[in-house]
């Protein structure tokens, strides 16, 4: 049989080992890791305390809790939408709406759901923006609706400690018969800009060749006139240089070149007339040839 102190001791030991046990979940439950991008709000008794940052912290157990709040920017995507346009067009409209927590004791406590307040309250600006405005500026206008979107929902978002930091409108559909006749109108403001494009480029041409031409009329005209005036000032240079050689000339020369002419004067002509010039020169040859003649005598004897 066990003995009283046998039972009292194993009591005694599963009682030390299960306050042992306790305590290391106690002490385990009073450590939190908090990560970089991590907050911690303390409550006591489910009231709140303190806030705690990143880092390993130590809380009281069974007394204190820690919500963890999650500072990264997210993403929420917007379920697209029909929404009606000023021109009575339905479209409709797909957008992601970019936020983060930069308070997280409001994001905890001034809302129950601040992810769907968003959704639901970024659904119906859409619906207040895009009714205020026609098809056309719809479809034009996607920063100015994203701009509008994001300052009406950073106004109601402030206090629940949320920042909104851009909205995106990633397509806006109108309906299938508004956009078989944008492509129509597309396909005709190509083929119209083609048009001018081709009309235009065929006058550059036409100019352009015009201007060809006529630099080359007056090239060449530049040229016949330089080519006509040099051969004038070349003429003019002969002409000046045969009547400088001519009055350097003696009368000699000129009776020589006279005499050269005779016969076909003389052929033409029954009365011959004779300058002085040719008389002198003529006289002069005579009494040459009579100095001549007394020469030859002087030999013979």
């Amino acid at each position: 049989m066990i003995s009283v102190w046998g039972v009292i001791m194993v009591v005694g030991a599963l009682c030390f080992s299960l306050i042992i046990f306790i305590g290391v979940i106690l002490a385990l439950m009073s450590v939190k890791v908090l990560r970089p991008y991590e907050v911690g709000l303390v409550e006591r008794l489910g009231k709140y305390k303190r806030k705690i940052e990143s880092g390993i912290h130590f809380i009281m157990p069974l007394l204190e809790n820690v919500q963890i709040v999650d500072l990264r920017e997210r993403v929420v995507d917007i379920q697209p939408q029909e929404v009606i346009c000023k021109d009575n067009v339905v479209v409709v409209v797909d957008a992601i709406i970019y936020y983060q927590i930069v308070d997280p004791v409001k994001a905890k406590y001034n809302v129950n759901n601040f992810l769907l307040a968003i959704m639901k309250l970024a659904q119906t600006n859409l619906r207040s923006i895009i009714g205020e405005m026609e098809l056309d500026e719809t479809l034009s206008g996607r920063d100015i609706i994203n701009v509008k979107l994001r300052e009406e929902l950073d106004k109601i978002t402030d206090k629940w400690g949320v920042k909104v930091t851009r909205v995106e409108i990633q397509r806006i559909d109108p309906p299938r018969e508004i956009q078989d006749a944008m492509a129509k109108q597309m396909k005709a403001e190509r083929e119209k800009r083609a048009m001018i494009l081709l009309a235009e480029g065929e006058k550059s041409s036409k100019i352009l060749k015009a201007e060809g031409a006529k630099e080359s009329t007056i090239r060449v005209a530049e040229g016949n006139a330089q080519a006509k005036l040099l051969r004038a000032q070349a003429e003019s240079k002969a002409i000046t240089m045969v009547m400088q050689a001519l009055s350097k000339a003696d009368n000699r020369y000129l009776s020589l070149k006279y005499i050269e002419q005779l016969p076909s004067i003389a052929s033409s002509a029954d009365t011959l007339v004779l300058p002085y010039e040719v008389t002198e020169f003529l006289g002069s040859i005579k009494g040459l040839d009579k100095l001549l003649k007394k020469t030859r005598k002087k030999k013979e004897l």
